[in-house]
């Protein structure tokens, strides 16, 4: 049975080209368009991990996370957080190490490298 992955980002293209990624890889794709669906997308969809946006006007990824890790139910969940934080620091309250801080599994910024996302979905999937 193939690997669920959740993609929660409030850019439908990058939704899209994240989820032609990793279908082409043979994983199952569920998608959310921000961070208030994207709970409820985990809750329902059991992921086996998620792929999920930082900067989404609804909830941003960081209290997704929080909220995601904190759950007994959902905490095992591996969360790579995919962003553009870092180039957009100096317009916005998000910063850098809120990300470091944050239990996500892993971190990547935008914009980014197929291969890349790949190989660090294997990896969070395979632990």
């Amino acid at each position: 049975m193939a690997k669920k992955v959740l993609i929660v980002d409030d850019d439908p293209d990058l939704v899209e080209a994240v989820s032609t990624i990793l279908e082409s890889k043979g994983y199952a794709v569920a998608k959310a368009y921000g961070g208030v669906e994207g709970l409820k997308k985990a809750r329902t969809e059991n992921p086996d991990l998620i792929v999920l946006d930082v900067m989404m006007p609804d909830k941003d990824g960081y209290e997704v996370c929080k909220e995601l890790k904190a759950d007994k139910k959902y905490h095992a969940i591996p969360i790579l957080l995919l962003t553009a934080v870092v180039s957009h620091i100096p317009t916005t309250k998000y910063t850098h190490q809120m990300g470091m801080d944050m239990e996500a599994d892993d971190y990547m910024d935008k914009p980014v490298e197929p291969k890349e996302l790949v190989k660090r979905v294997e990896t969070l999937i395979a632990k």
